[in-house]
C-alpha cells in the first residue's frame, strides 16, 4: 500500500496521545502522579494535543475533508466510523478529568471515575484504529492477530516515555513511572518483532488462480497488463519496497523505538535531575521517530488482492 503521510502522522501522535490518557486515567487515580496543575496542565496539554493533531492531520487523506463528519453515521458497520465516534467521545471524560485536576488539583473520588472513564475510551479508540486496518481481509498483512496488540503497545509505549519525560522535567519524586515506561518498551519490541515474522514466513492464501477462478486450468499468468499506464489501483494498491530496503528500515525502526529507549528510560532511574530529563527526552524523541518509520513499513509492506489481477503471483 502506498503509505499516506497523513495517516502516518496520525497513527503516530493519536495512538502516543491516546497512550498517555491511558496512563494518566490509571496512575493518577492510583496516587503515582501529583494533582498539581502545573504537571496536569502539560500532561493534558499534551496528550489532548498529539490526540487533537492526528485526529486533524488524518483528515488530509480525504479527498473531500469538508465531509470527514458523514463518517461518524455509519458506526453500525464501519471501524472507521467507530474510531471518529469513539476518538470524539472521549474528549468528553478527558476533558473533565483535566478539569479536576489543572483547576481543583484532584484525581481521586469521581475524578478518578472520570479518570478511568477516560483511560477505557482511549483504549477503545486506539482498538477502533488498529481494527481499521484488521478487518481488510484482502491485505494479509493487516488482516491477522498481531496488528491490533501492535498498535496497543506502540501507543502504551510512546505514551509511557513522554510521561517519563513529564515526570523529569516537573521533578516529580515517582520511580514507578521510568519502570512503567521500560515495561512498556520491552512488552512493545517483542510484540513487534513477532508481527515482522509473520508477516515474513507467511502469505496470502489469495492468488492469481483463485483470483480468476481458473486454478484448474493450472498456473496462471498475465498476458497483458490490464491497462498501459500506471493507474489510482497501482499507486495505492500496489506500492512495492525492495526486500533489502525494508530489512534496512526494519533495523532503524527497531534501533529507534526499543534499543535505544530502554537503556535510555533505565537511566534515568541512576542519573541526576538535568541528566535524566536529558535522557527521557532523547528516549521519547527516539522512539517517537522510531514508530513513524515502523508505521510507514506498515504500510509500505502491506499487499492487497487486487494486484493479482496485474501481474504479481500471491498478494
Amino acid at each position: 500500500m502506498h503509505p499516506a503521510f497523513s495517516v502516518i502522522f496520525f497513527t503516530t501522535a493519536s495512538g502516543a496521545g491516546y497512550g498517555l490518557l491511558v496512563l494518566l486515567g490509571l496512575l493518577g487515580p492510583a496516587g503515582l502522579l501529583p494533582p498539581e496543575r502545573g504537571f496536569g496542565l502539560g500532561a493534558f496539554g499534551l496528550a489532548l494535543g498529539a490526540v487533537t493533531f492526528g485526529l486533524v492531520s488524518s483528515t488530509f487523506h480525504l479527498g473531500h475533508p469538508e465531509r470527514a463528519w458523514r463518517a461518524f453515521s455509519q458506526w453500525r458497520s464501519s471501524w472507521l466510523s467507530r474510531e471518529g465516534v469513539a476518538s470524539v467521545l472521549t474528549y468528553l471524560p478527558a476533558g473533565l478529568f483535566a478539569l479536576g485536576w489543572v483547576v481543583f488539583e484532584r484525581h481521586s473520588g469521581i475524578w478518578g471515575l472520570l479518570g478511568l472513564a477516560s483511560a477505557a475510551m482511549a483504549a477503545l479508540t486506539v482498538y477502533c484504529t488498529a481494527m481499521i486496518y484488521a478487518s481488510l481481509k484482502p491485505i494479509q498483512r493487516w488482516a491477522n492477530r498481531w496488528v491490533a496488540p501492535n498498535y496497543f503497545a506502540l501507543g502504551l509505549m510512546t505514551g509511557a516515555l513522554w510521561l517519563n519525560l513529564l515526570v523529569q522535567l516537573f521533578g516529580v519524586p515517582q520511580p514507578a513511572v521510568p519502570w512503567i515506561a521500560a515495561a512498556a518498551v520491552a512488552l512493545a519490541a517483542p510484540l513487534k518483532l513477532g508481527y515482522w515474522r509473520f508477516i515474513d514466513r507467511t502469505e496470502s492464501a489469495s492468488t492469481a488462480e483463485s483470483a480468476t477462478g481458473l486454478g484448474a486450468f493450472g498456473r496462471v499468468r498475465l498476458l497483458e497488463a490490464p491497462h498501459t499506464e500506471e493507474n489510482y489501483l497501482m499507486r495505492e494498491m500496489g506500492y512495492r519496497i525492495a526486500r533489502k530496503h525494508a530489512a534496512r528500515l526494519r533495523r532503524i525502526a527497531a534501533a529507534l523505538a526499543f534499543a535505544l529507549p530502554l537503556p535510555l528510560t533505565l537511566a534515568t532511574l541512576l542519573l541526576p535531575v538535568w541528566a535524566a530529563a536529558l535522557a527521557a527526552m532523547l528516549a521519547a524523541l527516539s522512539a517517537t521517530a522510531g514508530v513513524l518509520v515502523e508505521r510507514w513499513l506498515f504500510f509500505a509492506e502491506a499487499k492487497h488482492s487486487v494486484t493479482l489481477y496485474y501481474g504479481a503471483p500471491t498478494a
